[in-house]
């Protein structure tokens, strides 16, 4: 268990208190929404260490290939749930359904896609696209700008943005697990 694979899990761990820094949140309570950002915040800059240390040190692992994605699929699928549809927030932090509905679909079909590959193969080696990697970020960014209240017009933008990229590295995804169930 080195550094990196703590730092996942560290990630991992700070999903339920930031969901439920935004579920108990209130007018009278607005301090839990600076809460949900600090955490917000950290679980992105965990993210971007965790991959950092375990190329610099050496130290990438088989857990750390599994971990990391979940860790992020947690933090942005209750991200993206709790902004879309935790009616008590305010709807300056909404996230429309339909780009919620994007990122899960998205994630459900990269799930189903490699659940078939491994019965099909009995392997299964996790490797992310620089896409998907940009895809994450920007869902990230879209988050952090929901939860800051952005300006609805650079929101829209991003919304656009994340469901556009979103849409295509499923579609490259999906390829990439085409070629691999051909060559087997």
């Amino acid at each position: 268990m080195n550094l990196a694979n703590r730092l996942s899990l560290l990630r991992i761990i700070l999903v339920p208190v930031f969901v439920l820094s935004l579920v108990y949140y209130s007018p009278e309570k607005n301090h839990l929404r600076f809460l949900s950002v600090g955490i917000f915040i950290l679980a992105c800059a965990t993210d971007a260490l965790d991959g950092y240390l375990a190329r610099r040190l050496g130290e990438q692992t088989v857990l750390g290939s599994y971990i990391d994605p979940i860790a992020d699929k947690l933090l942005l699928v209750s991200g993206f749930l709790s902004l879309s549809f935790m009616g008590h927030l305010p709807a300056a932090i909404r996230i429309p359904a339909w780009v919620t509905v994007a990122v899960i679909s998205r994630d459900l079909l990269i799930i189903i896609g490699a659940i078939i590959i491994f019965i099909t193969t009995g392997r299964l080696k996790a490797e992310p696209l620089f896409v998907g990697k940009a895809t994450t970020v920007l869902q990230m960014a879209t988050l952090f700008l929901s939860l800051l209240a952005a300006p609805g017009g650079i929101l829209f933008l991003f919304f656009i943005a994340t469901v556009t990229l979103t849409i295509l590295s499923g579609v490259l995804y999906v390829q990439m697990g085409g070629r691999l169930l051909q060559t087997d």
